[in-house]
C-alpha cells in the first residue's frame, strides 16, 4: 500500500516535533538550559529508536510511495540513532568545560539525524535529496560551531563550500535520471532499467554515485575529510565520524541494489576503483600524521574502501559484510572519540598522538581501551574488526573479486603500523607530561562499554550477524 501512511513515519514524526519544541525551549530558557535541552535530546533518539522497530518486518510504503520501511531501514536507524546519542552524551562534557553550553547544538544533532533516518527510507530520488539537504544543512552549521575558533570557522566553509558541489552533482544526476527514464520513484527506476534504460540513465548515476561518494568520503571525493575533522570542534568530529557516514552508505546501499540492480555490471567497476583507491590513500595517508583526528580521518577513509568491497560484491552476503561492518565500525569510532575527548592537559585539549606518551602509566584503563580500538581498527585477531574485514574479505572471494580483496589485506597490514604506533607510544614511551585524571564519569564509562562490546563480537557474533543477514535480505525481497 502506498497512500499517505503515515503511521509508518512515526519515529521521524516524533523527531521533528521534539527538535521543534526543544528549539522553542532553548530560545526561550536561553544558555542556561542548554544542557538540560541536551539530556533532552538524547532521551528523545532513545525514544525514536524505540518506535523504529514497530514499522520493521514486512516492506511497507507510504507518501506515496516516497518513503519505504523495511528490515534494512530499521536495522540503519538504529545504527545511526545509536551513534547520534552517544556523541551528544560525549559532547556534555567537552561543552561545558570549554564554555560552549549552547542549546541550538543538541537541536542541530537532532536535525540532522532526521534527516538521515528520511534518506535511509528514502524510495524516490526526491525524497532522497530532501532528506539529504536537511542532514547536510545541519552538518554545514555544526562543523563552525565553534564560532570564535578559525580553523573551525575554515572547517565549516570548506565543508559548506564541497558539499554543495556535490549536492549539485547528484541533483544534476537525478534530472538526467528522470529525463531518460521519466520517473524519480525507486520502484519506477527498477522497472525502468529492467526494461532497458538508455545510456543517459547510466551518466546520471555517475553524477548521484559521485555525490554519495562525497558524503562517505570516498576517494577522490575525500579532500574534505582531514581538514574538516582536523578543525571542527571534536564532538562535531565525533558526529562526522559515525552517524552521517552509517546513513549516507545505508543509502548508497538501497540506491545501488535497488533501482539500479539491473546494472550491476556496470556500476561494480566504479565501486571496485572508488574502494581500492580509499584504502590505499587511508593506509598510506595516516602514516605521517601526528594529529590523532586526521589520522582518525585518513583511517575513516580507508574503512569506507573496506566497506565498499561488500558493495562491490552486490549480492545478499555482501551486503551483510557491509551492515555488520558498520556496526563494528561504529563502536570503533566512538570508543576512540571518547579517548580523544578525555585527552587534557592541565584543562587544555590535546591532539597529538605524542601527547599519548607514557598513557599506560598515567591512565592504564584509558590506555587499555583505546589499545582495543587501534586493534580492532587495524584488524588484529580475536577483535570485532578482523571479523568486520573478514565478511566482507570472504563475500569478494566467493564472488571472484580475488585482486580487490588481496589489496585489502595489503592496506590492512599497512594501516597496521599507524594504529600499532599508538600503541607502542602509550606502552612504551616515557610521558612528557601527564594527561589531567578527572576524566569524565561518562567518558569513561562509553570507552568501557564500547570495549566490551569490540571483545564481545568474538565471543557472540551471531545477533549482530543474524540482524544485518535479515536486514541484507529485505533489499533482495526476502
Amino acid at each position: 500500500m502506498s497512500d499517505l501512511n503515515p503511521a509508518l513515519a512515526v519515529p521521524e514524526i516524533f523527531m521533528a516535533l521534539s527538535a521543534l519544541a526543544l528549539l522553542l525551549l532553548g530560545a526561550f530558557r536561553k544558555q542556561e538550559a542548554a544542557q538540560g535541552i541536551t539530556v533532552l535530546a538524547i532521551i528523545t533518539m532513545v525514544l525514536a529508536a524505540l518506535l523504529v522497530p514497530a514499522g520493521g518486518g514486512m516492506r511497507s510504503l507510504a507518501f506515496v510511495g516516497m518513503f519505504v520501511v523495511d528490515s534494512f531501514a530499521v536495522y540503519s536507524k538504529l545504527l545511526v540513532l545509536l551513534a547520534s546519542a552517544l556523541t551528544l552524551a560525549m559532547s556534555m562534557n567537552w561543552m561545558r568545560k570549554e564554555n560552549l553550553e549552547r542549546s541550538e547544538f543538541p537541536v542541530l544533532v537532532l536535525l540532522a539525524t532526521l534527516g538521515m533516518m528520511m534518506m535511509i527510507s528514502a524510495n524516490n530520488l526526491i525524497s532522497l535529496y530532501l532528506g539529504l539537504e536537511l542532514q547536510s544543512l545541519s552538518l554545514y552549521v555544526l562543523a563552525a560551531y565553534h564560532r570564535e575558533n578559525s580553523r573551525a570557522t575554515e572547517a565549516g566553509l570548506k565543508y559548506f563550500v564541497l558539499g554543495s558541489l556535490a549536492s549539485g552533482l547528484m541533483l544534476y544526476g537525478s534530472s538526467l535520471i528522470y529525463g531518460f527514464a521519466g520517473t524519480t520513484g525507486f520502484d519506477g527506476l527498477a522497472h525502468a532499467v529492467t526494461s532497458g534504460a538508455p545510456v543517459g540513465v547510466l551518466i546520471g548515476l555517475v553524477f548521484v554515485l559521485a555525490g554519495l561518494a562525497f558524503k562517505i568520503s570516498a576517494v577522490p571525493f575525500h579532500m574534505w575529510t582531514p581538514d574538516v575533522y582536523e578543525g571542527a570542534p571534536t564532538p562535531v568530529t565525533a558526529f562526522f565520524a559515525v552517524g552521517p557516514k552509517i546513513a549516507a552508505f545505508s543509502l548508497l546501499v538501497r540506491v545501488m541494489v535497488g533501482p539500479f540492480a539491473e546494472m550491476t555490471q556496470q556500476w561494480t567497476q566504479v565501486i571496485v576503483l572508488l574502494s581500492i583507491a580509499s584504502m590505499v590513500v587511508g593506509a598510506f595517508g595516516a602514516i605521517a600524521q601526528d594529529n590523532i583526528k586526521r589520522l582518525m580521518a585518513y583511517s575513516s577513509i580507508g574503512h569506507v574502501g573496506y566497506a565498499l568491497i561488500g558493495l562491490a560484491v552486490g549480492n545478499q552476503s555482501g551486503i551483510r559484510g557491509v551492515l555488520v561492518y558498520l556496526a563494528i565500525y561504529l563502536f570503533m569510532n566512538v570508543g576512540t572519540f571518547a579517548v580523544i575527548l578525555a585527552m587534557r592537559q592541565k584543562g587544555r585539549l590535546m591532539e597529538g598522538i605524542n601527547d599519548l606518551a607514557g598513557l599506560s602509566k598515567t591512565h592504564p584503563m584509558m590506555a587499555a581501551a583505546l589499545a582495543i580500538f587501534m586493534f580492532s581498527m587495524a584488524g588484529v585477531p580475536p577483535m570485532a574488526g578482523f571479523w568486520g574485514k573478514l565478511y566482507v574479505f570472504m563475500s569478494a572471494i566467493e564472488q571472484g573479486l580475488i585482486t580487490l580483496s588481496v589489496i585489502g589485506v595489503l592496506t590492512s597490514v599497512v594501516s597496521a603500523y599507524y594504529y600499532l604506533r599508538i600503541i607502542k607510544i602509550m606502552y612504551f614511551d616515557e610521558p612528557v607530561e601527564a594527561l589531567d585524571r578527572d576524566t569524565s564519569p561518562g567518558l569513561g564509562l562509553i570507552m568501557a562499554v564500547n570495549a566490551l562490546l569490540i571483545l564481545v563480537f568474538t565471543i557472540m557474533p551471531a545477533p549482530l550477524v543474524s540482524f544485518a543477514g535479515s536486514a541484507a535480505s529485505a533489499l533482495f525481497g526476502g
